[in-house]
């Protein structure tokens, strides 16, 4: 008889050590699942404690809670298969594992055999990997439990598991000794990072080749939202036989949990439905989704009343102001503008309209170095997505501070002898005003540096950095700029129109000037093309160069602003440390608790650079 078996994957919304959260969602998810009559269901890896509890995972307690936790779902498990990803902990070593419940029994737990240690990712910190072709039997709370490496009987399929990192491997994946074993569905539950265009390489290179290469059905399931404040997690769910996709849900939902599901023909994969695939993989659009998602996560799960923003009339300032608004009309449009309004604990807000003028507030603090098309840019954009607008000076303020240690230093401060000083008594003077207005508000303070500036510390600490959120760090400047021009065309963000004919400036020195962010600096595009050698592919000086002088025929230019980059990116390490916690959107991030450690004293690549005039 042709075995045809449902299998079903659930994205999980969840957030660390939230039993109440975590176990509801995971509880929701079985039962929409048995609605369906899912017989194997597969959950995202450490989707029970959350995948983000850090240096908690080397507790006793929290794997002990986790297995408690287990056993409460273990009754809500029957007529299904649910696999529940946990921490376990034995002989005072914690493994990332995953439990499998057939019929409201634990089968086993399965053990991840390699630990993600790049990038974002810190695994052996709080892991140990598991050895292959081995297992072990433990007790947790009285009862023994076959743990490590496990094939299991399913509904008559032979299952086994990769365990995200494991899939990533190629030649060292756990899949090929699955397949000597005779398995025939492979579940992959994953906590994977959002990035730019890797949901379409985990399809590929994880999902659709792994079914290929070891000739069976593989379902991959990964976590959904913002977890833990920084990483952001698509909510990717994927099914795919023998080389074929069969199914791939819609990612970046703002719902608890997503269900997919498909009928699989294990004896005849040709009468395996390919199911419709809705979800789009564009840049500017995934932005415009995993941001938004973000904030959403960031202001429920932090219990704030709102965003409090200072708005510049430039580009960074504007992009924030026009995530939040994206945030509430994609989410309202999702789940509905009542269980939008409570899900944030905002009931009292009853439209989309009342919604952006609660919960964002702008004001535009200018100086006498402001110009008056910054201030009309704000003002347009704050009144076109209707979020709160308010615009006061604060020269008194800098006056105030200037003349203290004029005072004390027995002379004037001018720009001749005191730039960059009086550039930052200005960006800082906003500071202590703004935090007034986000703490009245109960609001979330939101910092507006990008990732360009961070390379080179082109930010003033306490001043333009100071904030408690950062959800545009993780991105270059030119990104931003092309961003905002195609949210003005695409979403109809008509309010842009003032920013986009604006050029780059931080309006801190006299208007006569004429200051721009790539006088000060270098042009944009440069600046990403060296980050991208120095930083992400992590080269010295002159291998950049190499790489970069056929498309700069002025060499001499190119290397003074190699020079520039790595001096200032050395010298600015300690901003890079204070920076607000921000959002991980790219294959790279300058936040030194994320993605890139660098020391805060250095040599500062003296001898590198050196290099540099011998080629």
């Amino acid at each position: 008889m042709a075995r045809t078996i449902k299998l079903g994957g659930a994205t999980l919304n969840q957030i660390p050590f939230d039993w109440t959260n975590n176990v509801a969602n995971i509880l929701e998810a079985v039962e929409a699942a048995r609605q369906q009559h899912v017989k194997i269901l597969c959950l995202p890896e450490l989707c029970l404690t959350g995948y983000g509890c850090e240096d908690l995972f080397l507790s006793d307690w929290l794997s002990e809670k986790a297995f408690q936790k287990l056993l409460t779902i273990v009754p809500h498990c029957k007529n299904i298969a649910v696999c529940v990803g946990l921490p376990v902990r034995f002989d005072c070593i914690t493994y990332n594992g995953v439990a499998v419940i057939d019929n409201g029994e634990i089968k086993g737990i399965t053990l991840k055999q390699n630990l993600a240690r790049d990038g974002v990712h810190y695994e052996p910190r709080w892991f140990t990997a598991w050895r292959p072709n081995e297992t072990k039997e433990i007790s947790i709370e009285g009862k023994t439990v076959t743990v490590g490496d496990l094939v299991y009987d399913l509904s008559g399929i032979k299952t086994g598991f990769e365990i995200c990192e494991d899939s990533w491997l190629k030649e060292k994946r756990p899949g090929y000794r699955l397949k000597q074993r005779g398995v025939e569905l492979i579940l992959n539950p994953s906590a994977s990072h959002f990035a730019f265009g890797k949901s379409e390489i985990r399809e590929k290179e994880v999902v659709v080749d792994g079914s290929r290469i070891f000739e069976s059905v593989y379902v991959f399931v990964n976590h959904l939202g913002n977890e833990a404040g920084r990483m952001i997690y698509d909510g990717d769910i994927m099914i795919a036989q023998r080389g074929k996709t069969i199914a791939v849900n819609t990612r970046l939902s703002f719902r608890n949990f997503n269900l997919l599901s498909a009928d699989i023909h294990f004896d005849e994969p040709e009468k395996t439905i390919v199911q419709p695939l809705h979800d789009g993989k564009e840049k500017n659009e995934e932005f415009a989704r995993a941001a938004s998602l973000a904030l959403y996560d960031y202001l429920r799960k932090s219990k704030a009343k709102g965003f409090v923003l200072s708005l510049s009339g430039g580009a960074d300032s504007s992009l924030c102001a026009v995530l939040v608004a994206e945030m509430v009309r994609r989410a309202s449009k999702e789940l509905g503008f009542e269980k939008f309004s409570t899900s944030i604990h905002r009931p009292d807000l009853k439209s989309e309209k009342e919604a952006m003028a609660s919960l964002l507030t702008c004001a535009y603090q200018g100086t006498k170095n402001s110009s008056t098309t910054t201030l009309e840019a704000a003002r347009e954009l704050a009144h076109s997505i209707g979020a709160g607008f308010h615009h006061w000076l604060i020269d008194e303020e800098v006056n105030a501070y200037e003349q203290i240690v004029e005072k004390a230093l027995g002379r004037k401060l001018t720009w001749e002898t005191d730039d960059i000083a009086r550039q930052n008594i200005q960006a800082r003077s906003r500071s202590p005003i703004i935090w007034l207005l986000a703490n009245v508000k109960q609001a979330v303070l939101l910092t507006t540096s990008n990732r360009s500036e961070g390379d080179v510390g082109y930010a003033t600490m306490d001043g333009d950095t100071s904030g408690s959120l950062a959800p545009i760090a993780g991105v270059d400047k030119p990104f931003i700029i092309q961003w905002l021009k195609w949210a003005e065309k695409e979403l109809g963000y008509s309010g842009l129109s003032y920013v986009n004919n604006l050029q780059p400036t931080a309006e801190l020195r006299p208007l006569e000037r004429a200051q721009t962010d790539e006088k000060d600096l270098m042009p944009y595009t440069t600046l990403v093309e060296i980050e991208k050698h120095a930083i992400r592919d992590r080269q010295k000086p002159s291998e950049v160069f190499l790489n970069m002088k056929g498309h700069y025929p002025d060499h001499a230019a190119l290397k003074n602003y190699i020079r520039k980059f790595y001096r200032m990116w050395s010298a600015n390490q300690w901003k890079r440390e204070r920076l607000a916690p921000s959002f991980h959107f790219d294959d790279l991030n300058v936040d030194p608790r994320s993605w890139c450690r660098f020391p805060i004293l250095s040599g500062s690549f003296a001898e590198e650079l050196a290099e540099l005039d011998l080629l």
